[in-house]
């Protein structure tokens, strides 16, 4: 047999090996659609959701929304008049830009905040916990209506209001046909679930979502970006420190300590503040319910302790009267104690909730002005403050 036909057959054999199938043909040809209408934004830190853009659409994915549990959700977002693909005929179709949206989080209001669109809010799951001075105008004059949340959802009342989209907390005990009513009525409803992400920058990133919705990627790219440098900046300086001191977080409860796991959200803000966290190697992402005598050995040492108390008026003095313990910490002896209540409204809403989750370089600044005054000493304190006597 002769070189040539055996080259030619295992050409033949390679080129068929080689031919993708049906699906991962269409999933290329998709991937390959760069041409699109849309301005495009990137993900880089955020886990929970992805988003993809088409010719005339976006596929926005929303990853594991029930804190695990539950299979990836697709949202379809067009402009009006688009003929809606067939081959995402599963996914829920959300008419973009956004006009109007019905919130259940205070986080959200945080996300609108971030682009300067407080006026697409036309519902709250509950008006009393909003900080946010624009929107409290807006509730004021009577342009944002309360709808109730989880299982007081009032789907009469958001019915009759027919916000193009209502927006909602993934939680581990949801599920989508809580809202079946809604989507019924032909009203979308999509899962947030960034409280699932475990860094601060990938909690911030979804403002691209929320950017998304309303199309205004370019807008989120320009601002993140500045977000995404500043906090680099700030956790590369923290790194400059020669001692990392030694902090302690949160107060006891009635039945445990919830102290932040090594690798959760407020673990990661203590680390790139360069603070000395006791359970940074944990390797749970939540928090460690502990016994109070299981933290009390560390608690006497510790050089600071940080997120004591929500209440405004909260002084050293009240949190000693809660339990008496709490006396013997070195922080509270050395006046090392803060909590992130010092932008509190008169309704007792805490803006760390609505505005510090997308801007996570003013936290960080915060705690490293708190843990290394000389690094920020021209630093005042955003949302941070040192509890008095």
């Amino acid at each position: 047999m002769s070189k040539l036909p055996y080259l030619l057959i295992l050409l033949t054999l390679l080129i068929h090996g080689c031919t993708p199938s049906g699906n991962e043909q269409k999933e290329q040809s998709a991937a390959a659609d760069t041409v699109t209408q849309f301005v495009k934004t990137e993900i880089h830190h955020a886990r929970g959701f992805g988003i993809r853009y088409f010719k005339d659409f976006k596929l926005v994915s929303i990853i594991n929304p029930f804190g695990g549990q539950g299979d990836t959700l697709q949202y379809i977002l067009q402009r009006k008049g688009a003929v809606t693909p067939a081959d995402y005929s599963h996914a829920q179709r959300i008419e973009i830009p956004v006009k109007s949206l019905a919130a259940m989080s205070s986080m959200h209001i945080g996300l609108l905040g971030f682009l300067d669109a407080e006026n697409v809010l036309t519902g709250l799951g509950s008006l009393q916990y909003v900080y946010s001075p624009k929107v409290i105008e807006l509730i004021k004059a009577g342009k944002i209506a309360e709808v109730g949340r989880d299982q007081g959802l009032n789907d009469e009342k958001v019915i009759e209001m027919r916000p193009d989209l209502v927006m909602t907390v993934g939680n581990p005990g949801g599920k989508m046909d809580h809202y079946r009513t809604l989507r019924e009525a032909g009203i979308p409803v999509m899962i947030n679930s960034e409280w699932v992400e475990q860094t601060p920058l990938a909690r911030a990133e979804w403002v691209k979502l929320m950017a998304a919705l309303l199309d205004k990627e370019g807008l989120v790219n320009k601002k993140f970006a500045q977000v995404e440098t500043e906090y680099e900046r700030l956790s590369t300086l923290a790194r400059k420190a020669t001692k990392k001191p030694t902090v302690l977080s949160g107060m006891n409860t009635k039945d445990a300590w919830f102290m932040p796991a090594g690798n959760s959200y407020m673990a990661r803000f203590f680390n790139d503040a360069g603070a000395d966290y006791h359970w940074h190697d944990s390797p749970a992402t939540g928090s460690l319910p502990l016994s109070f005598e299981a933290v009390y050995p560390f608690a006497l040492q510790a050089e600071y302790w940080l997120n004591v108390g929500f209440d405004s008026r909260d002084t050293r003095r009240s949190i000693i009267a809660q339990d008496p313990r709490y006396a013997d910490f070195k922080a509270t002896q050395t006046g090392r104690v803060y909590s992130y209540n010092r932008l509190i409204s008169d309704q007792g809403s805490n803006d760390f909730f609505e505005s510090g989750s997308v801007n996570p370089h003013t936290v960080l600044a915060d705690m490293i002005r708190i843990f290394h005054p000389d690094l920020l000493p021209d630093h005042q304190l955003v949302y941070y403050k040192q509890l008095p006597q």
